[in-house]
């Protein structure tokens, strides 16, 4: 009894259940999202030249937004909402180091949100099949060829940096507080400490960014588990 009181006292479900369950579904809907993703980029590998994205947009306009991480914006999003429910959980705990977290979560995921350029790419592309002059066909591809320089540019680096701080952060905040235990903070850490080196970092990068899907999915789904435990507190 003692305990549920403590973490009644810590989580305020009364004010922010339905936030914890928004974000328990959430996160078990990004955790069916990955392996989907990974599937499809393992069957259908990436065009190799702007010409080839514009091929597979022709063809096929919603695999090619996949390609672009369209599935991945929508992991973003839940992202954002479970850095919420982090905050909410754990201000008493450490309302400064939260606040800067979320912060920064926010910033690196609107950071990624503004880059990319999946849309847009399949606008081009529309474009580019209806242009009736090369003249016309050659601006749309360098219109095309830049916008995939900027998806994965700065924006995305400085997405994948502060996100990695924020997790690290999260985890800090976690470890001898009352709701989530020290396993959930170690993972959340390994996690984090993966996901300082940017996928764009050669191979290195994509080393390190494989190997951190590993402890955010057990994370992901402690934290789904606990969410909705919280929710359901009384």
């Amino acid at each position: 009894m003692n305990v549920n009181r403590s973490l009644f006292d810590e989580a305020n479900p009364e004010k922010w259940g339905c936030l914890y369950k928004i974000a328990g579904y959430a996160t078990i809907i990004m955790l069916i999202i990955i392996p989907i993703q990974i599937a499809i980029f393992t069957i259908f590998p990436f065009p190799d030249s702007i010409e080839s994205w514009f091929e597979l947009f022709n063809k096929n306009w919603l695999l090619g937004l996949i390609h672009l991480d369209l599935l991945y914006i929508i992991n973003n999003v839940i992202v954002a909402i479970m850095y919420l429910a982090f905050y909410f959980s754990l201000k008493k705990k450490n309302e400064s180091l939260m606040i800067i977290a979320l912060v920064l979560g926010l910033l690196g995921i609107s950071a990624y949100l503004s880059s990319n350029k999946a849309f847009e790419m399949l606008s081009i592309s529309n474009l580019y099949y209806a242009a009736d002059s090369e003249t016309a066909k050659t601006i749309l591809l360098a219109s095309g060829q830049t916008m995939l320089s900027s998806w994965r540019g700065t924006a995305f680096d400085i997405y994948y940096v502060l996100n990695g701080i924020t997790l690290i952060i999260i985890s800090c905040v976690m470890f001898k507080n009352s709701i989530y235990s020290n396993k959930i903070a170690v993972i959340g850490l390994l996690s984090g400490v993966l996901m300082m080196i940017p996928s764009t970092a050669g191979t290195i990068g994509l080393v390190f960014s494989l190997a951190s899907l590993i402890p955010w999915a057990v994370f992901a789904i402690l934290v789904s588990i606990k969410f909705l435990q919280l929710s359901n507190l009384k």
